[in-house]
């Protein structure tokens, strides 16, 4: 069983050489993948020295396109393994928690394993960023809303993930939006998923999150703008033009009033709007509509391909 643990890194060199120490005694056999992306410290120099030091399989490869998701891009691509492991490089994941991850992927048909943060109550301890809390709450309860399941932990970046899961997740994201699309791809997708609870360590004396409260938070309200967009077309699109088309009717009260009453308009105008604002809320649903449509014959075109992944796989 060929195991590959992924580690993406920018600017970790105070903790990239304990990661892969770590996870290495836990798994000796395995391959570790660095992908330095534009670090400015001497991230790369000490992880390639100490992969050579432990003789350890894999190497270090940098990917110059910023970001998290653009790393992990470049290793899904290009790394060839039975599981995948994607873990941070800011030593705040426990490795010792890899063998349960591992465990639970292999016994059942499970595509993505998820290490927990929240469910033992350490995230909020190990972080000390309530805004950072409330919005991975925010997107948690968003997201188990649409999709009617109770996961506790969207954006952990501590995963185990089948080669099967590899093969048809397409990495559209480019930053720290990674995660959740990692989750929605499994959610949407009907892909098996499971969460392990794991006991989160704080960042080492030195250490600074790359995550910014700010950007983030903006980076959230797009992320279930995005959420509600791409996979609900027509709830989105149906709310949108509902909204248009109460707006419409209440605009046009007076003048269908006047019309019953009198045979007669005389707030033109406000007619002329109220028609064109029903005229965009029958726009909106059609677009619902027809994107819908489109969403379910690429479902049933995931299918077939992941028939056919699976199919491969067997064979080998």
């Amino acid at each position: 069983m060929q195991i590959a643990i992924i580690l993406p890194s920018y600017n970790e060199s105070l903790t990239i050489e304990n990661v892969i120490k770590d996870f290495h005694s836990e798994l000796p056999d395995s391959s570790i993948i660095v992908i330095d992306n534009n670090s400015n410290d001497n991230t790369k120099k000490l992880a390639e020295e100490t992969l050579n030091k432990l003789n350890c399989r894999g190497g270090v490869w940098s990917v110059r396109r910023q970001g998290k998701a653009n790393a992990i891009r470049w290793a899904f691509q290009h790394v060839d393994a039975d599981y995948y492991v994607m873990v941070d490089a800011d030593s705040t994941y426990p490795s010792e928690s890899i063998h349960e991850l591992l465990n639970e992927i292999e016994k059942e048909d499970i595509d993505m394993v998820v290490g927990d943060r929240l469910t033992q109550g350490d995230y909020q301890t190990a972080t000390s960023r309530s805004f950072h809390t409330f919005g991975n709450n925010l997107v948690r309860w968003f997201i188990n809303f649409l999709f009617k399941t109770k996961l506790s932990d969207i954006m952990s970046g501590y995963r185990v993930f089948s080669r099967r899961f590899i093969r048809t997740f397409p990495i559209l994201c480019e930053g720290f939006e990674l995660e959740t699309e990692l989750t929605l791809h499994a959610l949407d997708k009907r892909l098996g998923i499971r969460e392990v609870p794991i006991e989160l360590k704080r960042r080492p004396k030195g250490s600074v999150s790359k995550l910014n409260t700010f950007s983030d938070g903006f980076r959230v309200i797009k992320t279930i703008f995005h959420v509600f967009k791409h996979y609900r077309p027509l709830s989105f699109f149906g709310s949108l033009a509902s909204f248009f088309c109460t707006i419409g009717l209440l605009c046009g009260t007076l003048p269908i009033y006047e019309y019953i009453e009198f045979q007669y308009i005389s707030r033109v105008p406000l007619a002329i709007l109220a028609s064109s604002i029903m005229v965009f809320s029958l726009v909106l649903l059609a677009i619902g509509l027809i994107l819908d449509t489109v969403s379910y014959s690429q479902k049933i075109q995931f299918e077939q391909n992941l028939q056919r992944e699976t199919d491969h796989q067997s064979l080998e």
